[in-house]
């Protein structure tokens, strides 16, 4: 056909999309490869890469799910596969699990400027508090002022204000316990409501586990303690839920108002000894010195009510302690003889032990330092948070990391305390030459790690080891306990590992017993220490 050029294939997109690819090679590999090598020494130099061992956990929710109800021994568990230093997460929160008393101290004693925040306490302390609650506030210029007015409050290491008052518990303790011993956790939670409100506020002794102040101190302290539990409450989970308005959050609501209902409380108390001051009523107490002190401290009196407050909160750890004491003293006959025949030896039997009597019974004080080691009251204590990235041992721990003392591992390690560390052996801290030895290495001077660490150490140590000594002098000196006996004379068992949760607290499950004096003038003896107590 003319004028029709001849029918080719085109071939140029082809050889076109040929030419154009090595070109694209050329151009995109090495930006491709330098992402790649980019990424690799980014990944390979990331901190993240050495974070300490630990449980692997779900997308999102990470080991929130897998820690269980006794957390503690989960992460003793855990100890056994991943080390001292356990990593995991919940709901992308970073923790980390110390369970070795060396770890622990390391980072929270040794490094307290970085390990000596809180976690948030939304319920708990934002709210229920209003922020104002010692133990669990932020690390802040507020906690500090706070701290070192507890601190002047309690008249920290300068031992006897408060011991009259604690005297005075001891011997009403004791007369309780024999008039009536199957109700001695009654008794126990009576005694250290008593003592806590009489060193705080000057008030006189409750002389019934039926006065209403009594339940008061409890309910405060087991609503304090269980709006602790990490968990409580799923706005600690998922904090912005702490925005929802009270009236569509009822447990946003509910805590508001227990808060203004505790805080007029406390400042009603906390104005009452103000007043007393101001009209020459001037006898120690905590609230007391807090008033006194005030100027230099710079406090308000909302402030200082809250300080009073939280001291009360910590009737609940002394009665814990004393329901452990009862439980081992109980299942430990060999124990309660030595005890006895120390008492025996130092005091006779014509008198009451008084404090006077306290470095002269090294076995007493040694039974109280294992009371704490062996049955740890709180055993996560109150979780840490680092506040700036470290390493520990070449593993990373990132800013914000949650840190919990496993408390209950610590106490128990047989590393640290041999072979026998699951037992009660008070004889663990008696030298040859029969006085108290000093505690392990990283315990200091208390022999174990109930009181916490670092500048989160508790406050009221010393008042706690005073309440305990006096109560268990006086107590051994006037009884001889025994398990219950059933219909045919036989022992009651005793389930020496149980335990009950009072919040973040925790007592042994609870087990009957029978108290009886040691010999005929017990009851006289005692009655003539209560008159006199009476008459000043």
């Amino acid at each position: 056909m003319s004028g029709q050029r001849p029918f080719t294939p085109s071939v140029s997109l082809a050889f076109n999309d040929f030419v154009l690819w090595p070109a694209s090679i050329l151009l995109y590999g090495p930006v491709a490869s330098a992402l790649i090598v980019l990424f690799a020494v980014k990944y390979l130099t990331s901190p993240w890469r050495k974070i300490p061992p630990g449980p692997r956990g779900l997308p999102l929710a990470g080991n929130a799910f897998s820690i269980g109800k006794t957390q503690w021994l989960t992460f003793t568990e855990w100890k056994k596969q991943y080390g001292d230093v356990v990593y995991f997460t919940a709901f992308g929160q970073p923790m980390i699990v110390l369970n070795t008393i060396k770890a622990a101290s390391d980072l929270l004693d040794r490094r307290a400027g970085i390990y000596s925040d809180r976690p948030d306490f939304i319920v708990g302390s934002d709210i229920l508090c209003g922020g104002l609650g010692l133990p669990f506030q932020r690390y802040n210029p507020l906690w500090r002022r706070m701290r070192k007015a507890t601190h002047e409050g309690l008249n920290f290491g300068v031992p006897g204000p408060f011991r009259p008052a604690q005297m005075k518990e001891a011997v009403l303790l004791t007369l309780s316990i024999l008039a009536q011993p199957a109700a001695w956790e009654s008794h126990f939670q009576r005694a250290s409501s008593s003592m806590i409100m009489s060193v705080t506020y000057d008030t006189p002794p409750i002389k019934s586990q039926d006065d209403p102040r009594v339940k008061d101190v409890i309910d405060f302290a087991t609503r304090i303690t269980t709006a602790a539990i990490p968990g409580a409450y799923l706005v600690e989970l998922f904090t912005w839920m702490k925005y929802i308005p009270s009236r569509f959050a009822k447990w946003k609501r509910e805590a508001e108002q227990e808060h203004v209902k505790f805080t007029t409380a406390f400042e009603k108390l906390y104005n009452t000894v103000g007043a007393a001051l101001a009209n020459g009523i001037d006898r120690p107490s905590i609230s007391a010195s807090l008033l006194k002190d005030n100027e230099r401290n710079n406090m308000s009196v909302r402030e200082n009510a809250w300080i009073s407050a939280m001291i009360i909160a910590g009737s609940e750890t002394t009665s814990g302690a004393l329901a452990w004491w009862m439980l081992a003293i109980v299942t430990h006959p060999e124990v309660q003889k030595r005890a006895q025949a120390e008492i025996d030896a130092v005091v006779g039997r014509g008198r009451v032990p008084t404090f006077s009597d306290l470095p002269h019974l090294p076995y007493i004080n040694a039974t109280i330092k294992e009371v704490l080691r062996w049955r740890s009251l709180t055993p996560l204590g109150i979780p840490h948070r680092s506040i700036e990235d470290d390493w520990y041992k070449g593993m990373f721990i990132p800013k914000g990391t949650i840190c919990i003392a496993n408390v209950w591992a610590l106490n128990l390690d047989p590393e640290v305390y041999g072979a026998d560390a699951h037992e009660f052996n008070p004889g663990r801290y008696i030298g040859e030459n029969g006085a108290v030895m000093k505690g392990p290495l990283h315990t200091k001077e208390e022999g174990h790690s109930t009181y916490g660490f670092g500048r989160r150490v508790c406050p009221g140590k010393q008042l706690a080891n005073d309440s305990l000594f006096i109560d268990s002098a006086v107590m051994l000196w006037a009884c001889t306990f025994e398990p219950a006996k059933d219909e045919h004379g036989d022992p009651i068992p005793i389930d020496v590992d149980g335990w009950a949760e009072h919040g973040t607290v925790v007592h042994p499950a609870h087990f009957t017993c029978t108290a009886t004096p040691r010999f005929p003038e017990v009851p006289a003896l005692l009655a003539a220490e209560r008159e006199l107590f009476s008459e000043h």
